[in-house]
């Protein structure tokens, strides 16, 4: 009942001594609910639900003749609430008036002690984008509100892979200019759940590296994780600053170590056209899974071993997280993370401590320019690597920033005219198609699918939330160990050399606006496999046939006769022009010859993959 302004809960039932004791016990107490009315809450080990004390009046609705409940929430589980905070005494309104009340509370709000509880739930419509809910719940007696709120945010606490301290780093010019109010819009639900955060708006390019590459450990373990509001390539920066100075493991093969391994019986190196030579690794040196190199070139066998052998490096990756709130042009690592590029959904699954691992390509230039001197160069890419088209289109639109994000639009369809191709020679590690599943090879009636060991045509498996194919048996989440593909006895080397229009290699589907099944729309978060694609020199008309299945949701680019489409866990380069430009991961980065391998789960991000 109402009384001047303030309203009594009948029928108290809150037990205090429950809500203090051990354990989730389940705790049971009636409480004015902001916009509903009256309630009996009840918490339990799986989170909060209440009911109703009585039926209410728009409760249900009549369509036709028929009943329909509201579709009002009624409960949220203790893995959706990510803050509890009491707030103060004031008022709270009832939308939805009981039928024994409705004289008494029509027009009215009434006055209590409030706590909020903040979570999340899913969208609807896009059920990869969540949606932060907040709950406010009165009581007269201010005790009863502080036990609920105590209660809540011990249960939180017990969750301890949620992060409690955070560096930011904001990079104010990303995509349109809006990194700095990106983090604005999101600082809230950071604030709410008790997150420290140490903001830093970079002022030059490179900022964000020079700070993770000269950061102690010791400093960087009293973090939880870094968090970048930005972009693709600005992420790239931060990922490159931490792994550049830490990550000890040994190169992939350079082009010219593939001398040793690919040779016809005429002793020739490569051949020709569309023809690729082809010879079975040395398997006596079980401790070289990619390669036996002559000793003269020392070692470059690719072995993330390395990175599980340093302690330091291994405590930190096993415990340290990477956040990116999109603030970029593509934002392809956050699609394919959360499945949205919405920066709130981002920040929820943030400050909710979810977990997915991450492969991570190590790119190796050897030489810039044919007359370069051999002077291994590492960066790491988080999703492309890309040539020819791909190269010419950041080359060219890094002469537009001043157009935005509009500038890679333009700077492509300046690019699609050109229609310019490069010789160039590549090399890549086949596996067995048991591990690969899928293997894409033109032939003269266009691209199909060949499984090699079985008759029937495996069926693709879409990287999803709790993917089987990312979370093997054999592989240990966290644990950079031998990529085991590496080590199959069916492995073995393949080259090609032609005229390629682009060379790529996804290390994630690339899913993005413009092409919304991505890249490769099968590819997978952390499979230890590199998607090399292959287009070679074909038609105007035929290359923009291919591009326009690439921007068509389940299009297909790969059946075409000039594509070529290869899992493989490493690659080799090399350019046989005077001038040659990579892409990783948005960044332009110069490379005569390169090679590439992949690194399986080697850190990881607050996600939790895209849903169904």
């Amino acid at each position: 009942m109402e009384r001047d302004g303030n309203y009594d809960i009948a029928g108290d039932k809150c037990q205090p001594d429950s809500l203090l004791g051990g354990e989730p016990a389940t705790s049971s107490c009636n409480l004015f609910l902001d916009h509903v009315g009256e309630v009996t809450l009840t918490f339990n080990s799986d989170g909060l639900s209440w009911e109703a004390v009585e039926p209410l009046v728009n409760d249900t609705s009549t369509c036709l003749g028929i009943k329909y409940l509201s579709n009002a929430a009624t409960e949220i589980k203790l893995s959706d609430i990510y803050a509890a905070e009491f707030i103060d005494y004031g008022l709270l309104h009832s939308s939805r008036i009981s039928r024994s009340m409705k004289h008494l509370l029509i027009g009215h709000d009434v006055k209590m002690y409030r706590f909020s509880v903040y979570g999340v739930q899913r969208n609807e419509i896009q059920p990869s984008r969540l949606v932060p809910v907040k709950y406010t719940f009165g009581h007269n007696n201010l005790q009863t509100c502080q036990m609920w709120v105590n209660r809540l945010n011990s249960s939180l606490n017990l969750k301890v892979e949620r992060p409690q301290n955070l560096m930011v780093f904001v990079h104010p010019r990303s995509g349109k200019g809006l990194g700095c109010r990106t983090w604005e819009a999101v600082a809230p639900i950071f604030s709410h759940a008790k997150v420290k955060t140490k903001v830093v708006v970079t002022e030059r390019p490179g900022q964000a590296f020079d700070v993770m590459s000269s950061i102690t450990d010791r400093e960087l373990n009293s973090y939880d994780g870094v968090v970048a509001v930005g972009g693709d390539g600005f992420f790239n920066e931060i990922l490159n600053g931490f792994l550049s100075p830490r990550l000890k493991a040994p190169m992939p093969p350079a082009p010219s170590d593939l001398v040793h391994l690919v040779k016809d019986s005429y002793g020739s190196l490569v051949h020709d056209g569309n023809e690729a030579a082809e010879e079975s690794t040395d398997q006596s040196e079980e401790q070289s899974p990619l390669i036996s190199c002559p000793e003269q070139n020392g070692s470059r066998i690719s072995n993330s071993d390395s990175a599980a052998r340093d302690p330091d490096f291994q405590i930190l990756k096993e415990r340290f997280r990477f956040g990116i709130i999109p603030a970029g042009s593509t934002d392809a690592i956050v699609m394919c993370t959360t499945g949205s590029r919405d920066p709130i959904t981002s920040a929820l699954h943030i400050v909710l401590g979810k977990r997915v691992h991450l492969d991570i390509a190590q790119v190796v230039r050897w030489k810039e320019t044919p007359k370069s001197a051999v002077e291994p160069c590492v960066r790491y890419a988080a999703s492309f690597a890309g040539y020819g088209f791909y190269g010419d289109v950041i080359t060219e639109s890094e002469k537009y920033r001043w157009m935005g994000p509009k500038r890679y639009d333009y700077a492509g369809t300046m690019v699609f005219l050109r229609h310019r191709s490069y010789e160039a020679e590549v090399g890549y590690l086949e596996v067995d198609s048991d591990r690969s599943n899928l293997t894409f090879k033109g032939n003269n009636q266009g691209s199909r699918v060949q499984e090699k060991s079985s008759p029937c045509k495996p069926e693709r498996r879409i990287c999803r939330v709790n993917c089987e194919v990312c979370m093997p048996s054999h592989v240990t989440p966290g644990i950079s160990g031998p990529n085991p593909y590496l080590r199959t006895e069916n492995a073995k080397w393949k080259r090609c050399r032609g005229r390629f229009l682009s060379v790529g290699a996804a290390v994630i589907s690339c899913r993005n606006e413009k092409a919304p099944d991505g890249l490769v729309a099968d590819a997978h978060l952390s499979d230890g496999f590199l998607h090399l694609i292959l287009i070679k020199d074909c038609p105007h008309a035929y290359y923009l046939w291919h591009l326009t299945q690439l921007a068509r949701r389940g299009g297909n680019p790969f059946n075409f006769k000039f594509v070529e489409h290869h899992k493989t866990p490493a690659f080799t380069f090399t350019s046989s022009g005077n001038e040659s430009i990579w892409n990783v991961d948005g960044e332009l980065f110069p490379a005569h010859q390169l090679s590439a391998q992949v690194f399986c789960g080697l850190v990881s991000l607050f996600a939790s993959g895209p849903e169904v």
